[in-house]
């Protein structure tokens, strides 16, 4: 691979790996607690800095995430590599502050109807619901990230308005949350609206210090976008190892940006970001082994 530096772009970047959770939770095939333990460890290995493990939902809504309790019990919590875990209500918290986790993520919507159906609350009431979680976290001396779904589009409204978009993520960062992950859940996001929508945030005052991307590839634009990103200032990326993933209740929503087609774009910018592409390429095959489909991601069909 020929690598050439762009000395516009940022010289580094941190992935936020997601597969675990947000990649194995669209999953049909329910994956085992040791193969769960196996995929977590596999990818710390391979250099990714942060490694999203699961979520304190409740079994009935996703049964693939029911053994979260003991996933963490087997996870090195303590160690140099932060495992965060989702938690969508203080029930959740309970959970994790019981795990002894130290790093969590709250999910709210940019949408009325998405918070209706995801989270059984209204656009507005949503902020009352994580305003205790976020507070006791923080007072547990807990990282809080927050992500907001539906930033680009939804399945049932339509285009969702930026200044929607940044009134609810503002206001979640108000809460006490120290990074926004912007997500395009259902993958209609383009280069332009992804730079229009970080300039909005800015003009609000929320720097790119503060946001992160998670983008899906349904209309095969997640590197684009990604790359739109970065010419805008922004260093976090979540993706999504062999590009696992979707949304349980968003049924256009296909796989995240996969994490190996991310790690090839860095690479050949120049951008550091300390991932062994090779070692994450065989965890994606053998993962792929374990579910019995192909993986998404471009980058591992091409080296496997």
């Amino acid at each position: 691979m020929s690598v050439v530096r762009d000395p516009a772009l940022p010289p580094a970047v941190t992935i936020y790996e997601v597969g675990p959770r947000d990649g194995l939770q669209n999953e049909s095939a329910i994956v085992s607690l040791d193969d769960k333990v196996e995929f977590i460890t596999r990818l710390v290995a391979a250099g990714l800095p942060i490694v999203e493990a699961t979520s304190f939902v409740h079994p009935k809504w996703v049964p693939q995430l029911a053994d979260a309790a003991d996933l963490v019990t087997r996870l090195p919590l303590d160690g140099p590599t932060p495992l965060p875990v989702l938690v969508p209500n203080e029930r959740g918290l309970d959970r994790a502050l019981e795990a002894g986790c130290s790093h969590i993520a709250i999910f709210g919507s940019a949408t009325e109807t998405f918070a209706r159906k995801n989270l059984n609350s209204t656009l507005d009431s949503q902020f009352a619901m994580f305003e205790p979680v976020v507070s006791r976290a923080r007072d547990a001396g807990l990282d809080v990230r927050a992500y907001v779904s539906m930033c680009f589009g939804d399945p049932w409204e339509g285009d969702v308005p930026i200044e929607q978009v940044v009134t609810t993520g503002t206001r979640l960062l108000d809460l006490g949350a120290t990074q926004l992950s912007i997500g395009d859940t259902i993958g209609v996001g383009t280069a332009g609206h992804v730079g229009a929508l970080i300039e909005a945030f800015d003009a609000a005052g929320v720097g790119v210090d503060r946001l992160a991307m998670h983008l899906h590839d349904t209309y095969g634009q997640a590197l684009a976008n990604a790359y739109a990103a970065l010419r805008h200032g922004i260093t976090t990326f979540d993706a999504s190892a062999g590009g696992l993933g979707g949304c349980p209740y968003a049924e256009s929503a296909t796989g995240n940006l996969a994490t190996e087609d991310l790690v090839w774009l860095l690479t050949g910018l120049g951008i550091e970001h300390g991932v062994d592409l090779d070692a994450l390429v065989r965890t994606s095959v053998w993962m792929s082994g374990v579910l019995g489909k192909e993986p998404a991601s471009a980058v591992v069909r091409a080296l496997r």
